[in-house]
Order: C-alpha cells, then sequence, then structure tokens
C-alpha cells in the first residue's frame, strides 16, 4: 500500500492543506502502508523552491514525515514526453490556441475542432498552441472511499482537454496520472473539490494501460463567507498559525474538525493512528 501528499510550492501552506496531508498520512499508514512526498513543481512562473523547503519544514514540524521522496515534478520532463508520445502514436492529439472560455463555449457534438495536426516532438509555435487531449464518449464510474459512487460523463462534463500547455509547461492531469502509476500509487487522498478530477485521470490512465488505484475524498475547510481555503487566507497559513499554536494543538484542531476525535486537545499524528476511520469523517464542508 502507498499513499502520497502531492503539494504545489506556490505558497505556505494553508490549514485545508494539511488537512488533506494529515488524512492522507492517517489513511495510508492505518493500513501498514508508506507515504511519500512529490513537490508539484510544473508551473515555472509560480513554483519556487523556498515554498517547497518551507512545506517540508512544516510537514516535519507537525510530525507527518514521509517514507519516500521528495520528487519534483519539474525534473521528470522526460518521462511525461514518453507518455505524451504514446497518446499521439494512438492518434489523440491535436493542438489549439482556443482560450479555456473558447473551448468551454463550443457546444458542437463532436467537441473542439483540431486547429492543427499534432507532430510529437518540440512544442511547435510555443505560446500560441495548447496539446489537447481528444477525448470519446466515456462514461467513467468509480467508488469513492468517502463519497461513494462516482459518475462522470468525460466528454459532456469535461470534454477534451490539455496535457501540454501553450507555454510548453506539462498539464498536472498528463504529471499526476504518470506519477501516480510509475510510483506505485495504491490510493489518493484528497480534497473533494477534485471528485470530478479522479474521472479524468482514471480515464486518461487507462489509455495508457495504467491500473485503477483507489481514491477517498474529504470534505474542505471553509472560512466564514464559506469559500474554501485558499493561500490567500493568510490567517490560516502555517506561518501565521505557528506564531499562535504548538504542533500538537493545530493536529488535535483538525483531529476535533474530522471527528476523530470528541474533544479538542492537543495530539500527534501517531497518537491518531488506531482512531482513524474513514466513517468518522464528516460529508459535509467545515466552517473553521
Amino acid at each position: 500500500m502507498k499513499g502520497r501528499f502531492a503539494p504545489s510550492p506556490t505558497g505556505r501552506m494553508h490549514l485545508g492543506n494539511v488537512m488533506s496531508a494529515l488524512l492522507s498520512w492517517l489513511s495510508i499508514k492505518s493500513q501498514g502502508g508508506a507515504w511519500l512526498l512529490r513537490i508539484e513543481d510544473i508551473d515555472p512562473q509560480r513554483s519556487k523552491q523556498q515554498f517547497a523547503d518551507q512545506i517540508m519544514e512544516d510537514l516535519e514540524w507537525l510530525g507527518l514525515t514521509w517514507d519516500e521522496g521528495p520528487y519534483y515534478q519539474s525534473k521528470r520532463g522526460d518521462i511525461y514526453e514518453q507518455y505524451l508520445n504514446i497518446l499521439n502514436e494512438k492518434g489523440l492529439l491535436y493542438l489549439s490556441n482556443k482560450t479555456r472560455a473558447e473551448r468551454l463555449a463550443v457546444s458542437a457534438p463532436q467537441g473542439p475542432l483540431p486547429t492543427s495536426p499534432f507532430r510529437g516532438g518540440e512544442q511547435p509555435l510555443k505560446g500560441r498552441y495548447a496539446t489537447m487531449l481528444k477525448i470519446d464518449d466515456t462514461i467513467i464510474t468509480y467508488i469513492d472511499r468517502h463519497y461513494g459512487e462516482q459518475t462522470i460523463d468525460i466528454k459532456n462534463d469535461i470534454g477534451d482537454f490539455i496535457v501540454r500547455r501553450r507555454d510548453g509547461a506539462w498539464a498536472y492531469q498528463l504529471a499526476v496520472v504518470v506519477d501516480d502509476a510509475l510510483m506505485g500509487m495504491t490510493e489518493v487522498v484528497r480534497g473533494r473539490d477534485l471528485l470530478q478530477s479522479a474521472g479524468q485521470q482514471i480515464y486518461l490512465g487507462e489509455l495508457l494501460g495504467f491500473s485503477r488505484m483507489e481514491y477517498a475524498h474529504l470534505p474542505l475547510l471553509c472560512n466564514e463567507a464559506g469559500q474554501r481555503l485558499s493561500k490567500r487566507d493568510k490567517s490560516m497559513d502555517l506561518g501565521e498559525l505557528r506564531q499562535r499554536y504548538s504542533a500538537e494543538e493545530i493536529i488535535g484542531q483538525l483531529a476535533f474538525f474530522a471527528h476523530l476525535i470528541d474533544k479538542n486537545e492537543p495530539c500527534t499524528p501517531q497518537d491518531l493512528l488506531p482512531l482513524f476511520d474513514w466513517k468518522k469523517v464528516p460529508l459535509d464542508d467545515i466552517m473553521i
């Protein structure tokens, strides 16, 4: 068994990121598995090594230590290129210079029309064309370990999607599918805002010949306005929280939010291992 935490180094972790890390760690460790750390730094404009270093220091401070990694997606471009070429050999790729809004506005049954054939190799006319995956009429159904059966109509709900950006950077969906498969993931734990994204990843993984893994999504932590926490919520990031609370107090608060303990009291991730059960975790988002 192997799970992972895969943060993007675009800022300081906030409390919602820590909740994902904690439940991912507890889920796989309670099954006797290994926990891997992967730094998803494929966005060259926003990713910074200083944020990656801070994420790792914060995780160690919280007691969430990893068994394997860290791996950096920015160093795995040659691997992604190999799998992009597999899709190309299947005739599944084309180039598009449409914006995301323009692609979403297309209503023809066949989806967006190719603007240029894809020929592989170097990204042609960098800055103008994104590499797109052509989607067929496929319904993906999977059982989420927390939210139950999920059904995604890939063509109508999502449509053709990017596998390499117009600036030449690798798209999240391709990188995460390839990495999860090659790194031997057996389960993925993350926020419920990615429930539909799992359908995309299953679809793409099956095109590449990968086996399915299990998914478990968790409720989101939301601010007073009902919006999920983001890196803009500076009062909830680890930089602020570490000045006011101990690591055990933060873990205890999250365990209380997740209904793993009955009262809010300090504890460590190790303390929570015998208490972890997905059935305890609420389905509704959590207001903090």
